[in-house]
Parts: C-alpha cells; structure tokens; sequence
C-alpha cells in the first residue's frame, strides 16, 4: 500500500496511511510518471470552497472531478472549482448530442469512488476526459485523489497527461 501522505504544504494536513482507493490513485499517478503526493485533509471538502479553505489557496486552483453522462457514456470533466460548465458549450466542443450529470451509481461504475472524492484517475477503466482551460492559469492546481479528504497537487501539464484529457474550454 502506498504511503505518500506529507505535511508539506500546510499545517492543517495530518499524515495517515491511505485507504485502497488512495492507493489505486498513487498507483495510477506513479504508472503516469508523477510522483504522487496525496495529502489527508483534517475534513472532508467534498465542494471545492472547502477543499480550497483548507489548503489555503483560491478556488478556482481546486480542479473538480464531475462525471457526466454523454451520449450515454461517462465523461469525466475536471473543471476549476471557480467555473460552472455550460453542457450546451461542452456538447459543442464535443461534437455530442447530449450531456447531463451522471447520477451517484454511475460515478460509483465509472470511477470506483464516491461523488465528492472523485480522482482524476485510478478507475477501472479508462474514462474519457476534458480538462478546464481556467486551470491552466494556475502554477498548482489540487485534485481530489480518491476520498472526499484526500487531495493531491498537479499541474495542469500533469493533469492532462494524467488523464489523457482534451482541454476544452467547459463555461
């Protein structure tokens, strides 16, 4: 199991040893190349405004993982905590028909974890990925990494070398 809990970037991190989700995402961010640093929030930030309160650092650096359904399958799209996406824009750059919120059970199918906790990576599968522009702007932006406590930093570089996704613009 891997342990790359640190207390590098802020005091209100503990260090504990992660769950397997956690470790399915280490896994999958060592396997990219990236050295994973997943970090242990004192509570869960299952909305970017509280991920961002407890890192110290502006929302629009928070990077969301939200699941959508599109044209019947998942798309996972990770969006700066400051944006709202606009389906109709997304659809557009996608050249799809629909898009629409996944519900919980298909979040829980395609990634393998929970809605609030959502990593970018570490599914079962490989999930088709657009990635905010907005976040591009940012030296340093945090994913969730597995659990709705857990993060870890990237940037925007490694996050769509992580994920293999398209940077769209999402609002």
């Amino acid at each position: 199991m891997y342990n790359y809990c640190s207390r590098k970037h802020r005091p209100s991190v503990r260090i504990v040893t992660v769950n397997e989700r956690n470790s399915r995402v280490a896994a999958a961010v060592a396997a990219a190349g990236i050295e994973p640093a997943i970090k242990i929030l004192d509570a869960d930030a299952k909305t970017a405004a509280a991920a961002a309160a407890q890192l110290g650092c502006e929302v629009g650096a928070i990077a969301n993982s939200l699941v959508f359904e599109c044209d019947g399958e998942p798309l996972l799209v990770m969006a700066s905590g400051a944006a709202r996406v606009n389906t109709d824009v997304l659809a557009q750059h996608l050249g799809a028909h629909t898009i629409a919120k996944a519900d919980a059970k298909l979040v829980r199918s395609a990634t393998g974890q929970v809605i609030g906790g959502v990593a970018p990576t570490g599914h079962p599968a490989p999930l088709r990925t657009v990635v905010d522009e907005t976040l591009a702007s940012y030296p340093l932006i945090w994913a969730a990494a597995g659990t709705a406590d857990s993060v870890m930093p990237l940037t925007y570089d490694q996050l769509l070398s992580l994920t293999g996704g398209k940077a769209v613009a999402v609002r």
